[in-house]
């Protein structure tokens, strides 16, 4: 079999894809191949499109047609909130729920000395300019319960610190609606616990 050829190159792409392996490559390139009209060339158009037309917002750092983003140019948003998050897809996470009105910074991931990720790095830099802004009122870290997720919200609070005219808040952390105790962590029912609220 032509480890070059054209099938082969597709295969390899497709399983440098998050979630899909070698196996699973093989199988979409089959799929797409006995569908080229239906399935393959509309892909591909709408890939060479995503490439040629979606940036990054200089504010945001969302994806977007437009810089600035539509969440930042929208004049319905509450421009004194700015909710922290690690990656776009955590943006569209919290956009789902239609639950937030603010405006976003994305980070680019979390601080990971393993990984080679520093402030610099991230966009932590733009996120304390932005947040020197009058009108910020509030910083929300909506980042991830690992290790790595709140040793970067902590950097942030501390560097934010007393100066900041923003009050710094964090995402809730403990039981899921529907989540049973006994199914549960022991982090997770301590955090519960920690962060209890009045009946």
């Amino acid at each position: 079999m032509n480890t070059d050829g054209p099938l082969e190159m597709l295969i390899r792409q497709l399983a440098a894809l998050p979630g899909l392996g070698p196996r699973s490559a093989r199988r979409a390139a089959l799929y797409l191949l006995t569908r080229r009209k239906t399935q393959m060339q509309p892909l591909a158009q709408a890939i060479q499109q995503a490439a040629e037309l979606v940036r990054e917002c200089t504010a945001c750092n969302n994806l977007d047609t437009a810089d600035p983003c539509r969440i930042c140019s929208d004049p319905r948003r509450d421009a004194g909130q700015i909710c922290v998050v690690a990656q776009v897809s955590d943006l569209w996470a919290i956009e789902r729920t239609g639950a937030f009105k603010g405006r976003y910074h994305v980070l680019g991931g979390l601080l990971s000395a393993l990984d080679g990720m520093g402030p610099e790095q991230l966009r932590i830099p733009t996120l304390l300019v932005r947040v020197k802004e009058p009108a910020v009122r509030e910083v929300i870290l909506a980042l991830s319960a690992t290790v790595d997720g709140q040793s970067t919200a902590h950097y942030i609070a501390d560097h934010l610190g007393p100066g900041s005219n923003a009050k710094i808040t964090r995402l809730a952390h403990g039981v899921p609606v529907g989540g049973e105790l006994d199914y549960l962590d022991d982090g997770t029912i301590i955090t519960a616990l920690r962060a209890r609220n009045a009946a």
